[in-house]
């Protein structure tokens, strides 16, 4: 006889312990967490970061996108930075990251065959060869190296191994946060609390609206033992015949990024940013499974592939894969604002922006949820529609949104008004005080309009 499986099981009551006190608790160490914590830190707030993994970073590190990209205006000036630029400097110092010096960002030839392989080409055009721009190639220990300096620097109370389960809610604000772990639930509370979960799990729990996204998934891995001089000497010896090659590689591994391989600051170490996988819901454990299961299968084919076929593989064995699957979009919020294609393709420029990207801008209204108080967020969910997300979800802005939302916390509190009343004018000024650029002045090919709030 088959047991009947019930649907649903009722919890008992629990008193929950409360292991913090802080004036801001930020819920996710990724790029944009990391970012808003020491920007909160360094303002003067208590500050405690929740993450889930073992490792700071998120993406960067566990997630192995291991190309800092979208930094660089048309005119190859650098727009992007703050604590991003003082994460490439320390890692940098480090030999944990790789990047163009100025004289070396040209269009021609000679600066491809030299910078192409590192990532440090501009994506966005078509034309060949593309021009070598500002982008960083980084080491992933060496972002987890970085990012424990800086929080053990701003006196950040770092909760790793806690995994974000609900917010707490009083009066339709935000005051604390719960989270699972080895020891039970325990509770953090906090005056305000930074989102940077990059799916919006405490929006979503304080009941933000939001609607909900999909892209492509992907396993992001490594290989080791590569020649890589040989490999691009083949490369650029025999052109066609590597085109053809390459052709049949991405066939393999059944999606993959134009460049499929990079080179990393670690010697005979190539960066994998494949396969790429549509079709998976980032929410689901159930699709994150054969996703991982997927993943691996195409890039053991990859490997078998590029070792009898591509001169400089030969001897290449698998070093390993991300610890964290690359999950490129989930809920996006619904917030004060809704950035649209419109506004990122035509650079459109906000009065109240304070973070900006390649060629686009934040306004901070975007980064707030309606009807939910003492909550801001930063990262990929952002107030984006779906399409406008794929063209501004990199990691440098992210960082910058992150920055920006630990500057908007701390005047928050030092005004004691909600966060929808801060001046952002205080905001931009002091995102330059800290060295990032706010995007209040609108670039010369940016379309300076005011488009009507969303509804």
């Amino acid at each position: 006889m088959t047991a009947q499986i019930k649907t649903h099981v009722t919890s008992s009551s629990e008193q929950i312990p409360v292991v913090a006190d802080t004036d801001v608790v930020v819920v996710g160490a990724g790029p944009a967490g990391l970012s808003a914590a020491v920007s909160a830190a360094r303002n003067g707030c208590s500050v405690t970061l929740i993450e889930r993994y073992h490792h700071l970073g998120g993406m960067a590190s566990g997630g192995m996108v291991l190309v800092l990209d979208d930094m660089v205006n048309d005119g190859n000036e650098i727009v992007t930075t703050g604590v991003v630029s003082e994460f490439v400097d320390r890692m940098a110092a480090q030999d944990g990251a790789v990047f163009p010096p100025p004289e070396d960002c040209l269009t021609n030839w000679e600066m491809w065959k030299k910078w192409s392989r590192w990532g440090c080409i501009d994506f966005h055009k078509s034309g060949m060869p593309q021009p070598i721009i500002h982008a960083v190639a980084f080491d992933p220990d060496a972002w987890k190296r970085v990012s424990l300096d800086l929080v053990k620097e701003a006196g950040i109370h770092l909760r790793l191994h806690s995994w974000f389960s609900e917010a707490l809610i009083e009066g339709g604000k935000v005051n604390g946060v719960i989270c699972q772990t080895k020891l039970g639930r325990q509770a953090i509370r906090a005056k305000m609390v930074i989102d940077a979960s990059g799916d919006l799990d405490v929006a979503s729990s304080a009941g933000a609206s939001f609607s909900d996204g999909q892209y492509i998934v992907t396993t992001v891995f490594r290989l080791c033992d590569v020649d890589t001089d040989r490999a691009e000497a083949f490369e650029y010896a025999n052109p066609e015949e590597y085109k053809k090659l390459d052709r049949q590689a991405r066939r393999v591994i059944g999606g993959a990024w134009g460049m499929w391989w990079l080179k990393t600051p670690l010697p005979g170490i190539v960066w994998c940013n494949c396969p790429h996988m549509p079709g998976y819901d980032g929410m689901s454990p159930e699709d994150m499974v054969a996703a991982e299961f997927e993943g691996r299968e195409r890039m053991m084919k990859l490997l078998a592939f590029a070792r009898e076929n591509i001169p400089g593989f030969e001897n290449a064995k698998m070093l390993g894969a991300a610890e964290q699957m690359g999950v490129r979009q989930t809920r996006l919020l619904q917030g004060e604002y809704v950035v649209t294609k419109e506004d990122v393709k035509k650079r459109r420029h906000f009065a109240d922006s304070v973070c900006r990207g390649r060629d686009y801008y934040t306004p901070y209204r975007a980064l707030l949820p309606k009807g939910v108080d003492n909550l801001i967020v930063a990262g990929r969910h952002y107030s984006v529609e779906s399409e406008a997300q794929k063209m501004s979800r990199e990691i440098p802005p992210c960082m910058a949104q992150g920055e920006a939302a630990g500057v908007a916390v701390a005047k928050a509190l030092e005004a004691g008004c909600a966060l929808r009343d801060v001046d952002v004018t205080a905001i931009q000024k002091q995102m330059r005080a800290q060295g990032a650029d706010p995007g209040d002045v609108p670039s010369a090919n940016a379309l300076v309009e005011e488009p009507a709030l969303a509804d």
